[in-house]
């Protein structure tokens, strides 16, 4: 890898709006994670995600949900410090991607029916970050003004 491609990973534009967007989107990301992955929240924690992951054909059920939790978990954290911002979005975008057609899609739209308007919500943001990265406040910046000069 060359420097120039590692340096179109962290730099992005110097709006703030990568902020406002980062910021709830991975606390949101980052809560649900921790459901899956700790039981915290009110969630399952690994073996409970796990076995209901089983019932709806992700298989095996307790690696789906390590993996379901960590991205959830590790990429909102890292979406709230705007580290590794596009990596990290591009990963939950697939997560989101998996909820929407292994458990909300037959659901329809509506949250009120479990459907998939949340999901997609979270899919449109985090593809947001993934094409404009960290933005003007975000450890991807500093990073960035380093390689740069």
């Amino acid at each position: 890898m060359n420097n120039q491609f590692i340096a179109n990973i962290f730099t992005s534009n110097n709006s703030v709006s990568s902020l406002v967007l980062r910021v709830p989107v991975g606390i949101i990301l980052t809560a649900h994670g921790a459901q899956k992955l700790f039981a915290w929240f009110g969630g399952y924690g690994l073996e409970g995600t796990g076995q209901w992951m089983e019932t709806i054909g992700l298989a095996p059920g307790f690696l789906m949900a390590l993996l379901a939790g960590s991205a959830e978990f590790f990429g909102g954290l890292a979406l709230i410090l705007g580290a590794l911002t596009r990596p990290a979005a591009l990963v939950s975008a697939f997560t989101m991607l998996v909820a929407i057609f292994s458990v909300h899609a037959s659901n329809g739209l509506f949250m009120s029916n479990n459907g998939y308007e949340f999901a997609l919500a979270l899919l449109a943001a985090t593809a947001a970050l993934t094409i404009q990265g960290g933005g003007k406040f975000s450890v991807d910046g500093l990073i960035s003004n380093k390689l740069t000069k």
